[in-house]
């Protein structure tokens, strides 16, 4: 029979070193609260359901725990802080509904690894009544120490309170602890607080448990995995740490970096084999770039997709609601924004086209503008297929260019364009011989009475 498991998650704590306006566990890491990626990782390891330990911005906290999760999420206030200890305990309503295992995660550790988690109900199912994750650590100050005794765990001793063989240990507790559902209760009820700061400390669970009669043990998982945030210079190396990883694997299936390290991925960023991704590219939540595109330097994406071997870039911007189409041309300094671009599309430098349909093999001139913004709505641009937008026009919404139609260059056009017409709507120029140097004159004798005045 398949095990169940419960993660108690804690998210109770104030941020208080964060200096934040909101909790700790809603800023970000990849563009996705810290929250989430704790609790889809619990999701990921199989876990039947989440207790989610909630204190400051508990509704906001829960919904962002809860979004895209495939298992329940019921939230229990903290209203005291007493401890980690007492934090699980505010679970034990749901404690007793009855797991096989019960996985303790904190809110503020977001790079725990599914895997860890699922060694350590594997640990569980072979015997062991608590199993704890643990790091060796280059430098082990200020961690508590692991100590064992014949491949067992006989305590987690806090750095202040070790002895000076017990600092000489390198394997350090990750906080993160797994132990059976049937005797949680007892064991989370026998913890005291007879400490200098009179609180209930979950560590001592390990103690608790021996003296019972039951089997502690630790396994090993990265160091980086168990980083938590309590500072803003915390969260930027949780960042990276985070970042590094994801371009790794982006890069293991099949997209090219020139230079990985300038490239900022989103959670949900999805790039198919034979991408190429040059320096310094954004990529903001909601973005899916198509095999063998190429997204050159200083390029910013958020909600877009873009589709096979299109261009984009350098320095463009593609905004929420950009669908392009395959071989699409997006040129240096455009902006794209609630666009669908059809395939073979180009849309060339310095041109804007927000609010719009644009056609198969349809050319946007540079320096071309849908007006689509009246000050009160926005209003739609349709530019049909094999259309070309003459330079430096705007377009103004709503309005429709036909199939194969022709804008003049500088036109400002506020009437539709029927298919194959030419549409020129500009001052006719005028040309006046001699006027410029006198023009000239002009102005210099104007120039030189203000230098005498």
């Amino acid at each position: 029979m398949a095990r169940t498991c419960l993660a108690v998650v804690l998210a109770a704590g104030d941020a208080t070193r964060m200096k934040s306006s909101k909790s700790k566990v809603l800023h970000t890491v990849g563009n996705l609260p810290l929250i989430a990626h704790v609790t889809r990782a619990a999701a990921t390891a199989g876990v039947n359901k989440v207790a989610l330990v909630v204190g400051r911005d508990a509704d906001l906290v829960t919904e962002a725990a809860s979004a895209g999760l495939d298992v329940p999420v019921s939230p229990v206030l903290q209203t005291e802080r007493k401890g980690t200890g007492h934090a699980v305990l505010m679970a034990r309503d749901i404690i007793t509904e009855g797991f096989d295992d019960v996985v303790v995660l904190y809110g503020d550790a977001p790079l725990i690894n599914p895997e860890s988690l699922v060694a350590a109900t594997a640990e569980r199912a072979k015997g062991a009544d608590v199993v704890v994750l643990g790091f060796r650590a280059a430098d082990p100050t200020g961690y508590g120490r692991l100590l064992e005794r014949d491949g067992e765990l006989v305590a987690i001793r806090e750095h202040k309170e070790a002895s000076i063989e017990e600092l000489a240990v390198d394997f350090c507790n990750g906080g993160i602890i797994t132990f059976s559902g049937s005797k949680a209760v007892g064991l989370l009820e026998a913890i005291g607080n007879d400490n200098a700061k009179g609180e209930f400390y979950l560590t001592d669970i390990v103690e608790i448990a021996r003296s019972h009669g039951l089997k502690c043990i630790a396994i090993e998982a990265p160091e980086e995995d168990m980083m938590g945030c309590n500072t803003r210079a915390e969260l930027a190396e949780i960042e990276q740490v985070w970042q590094t990883r994801a371009r790794h694997g982006a890069m293991l299936s099949g997209v090219s970096m020139i230079d990985p390290s300038s490239v900022f991925l989103s959670h949900d960023t999805v790039l198919e084999s034979d991408v190429k991704i040059e320096p310094n590219v954004w990529f903001g939540p909601g973005v899916k770039v198509g095999s063998g595109a190429v997204i050159h330097a200083f390029s910013h994406l958020e909600g877009a997709d873009v589709g096979a071997n299109a261009t984009i870039g350098p320095f463009a911007r593609l905004r929420p609601g950009t669908e392009l189409a395959e071989k699409v041309k997006v040129g240096n300094f455009c902006e794209i924004k609630k666009a669908k671009v059809g395939a073979g599309a180009k849309v060339n430098h310095l041109s804007y086209v927000g609010d719009a349909v644009v056609g198969a093999g349809a050319n946007i001139g540079a320096g071309t503008i849908t007006c689509n913004y009246d000050g009160q709505n926005k209003h739609l641009t349709e530019i049909g297929a094999g259309a070309f937008i003459g330079s430096n026009s705007s377009l103004v919404a709503p309005v429709k260019i036909g199939d194969g139609a022709y804008v003049g260059s500088g036109s400002v056009v506020t009437m539709d364009v029927p298919d194959d017409a030419l549409a020129i709507a500009r001052v006719r120029q005028e040309t006046k011989p001699g006027r410029a140097r006198r023009l000239r004159e002009k102005i210099a004798a104007i120039k030189a009475l203000k230098k005498k005045m």
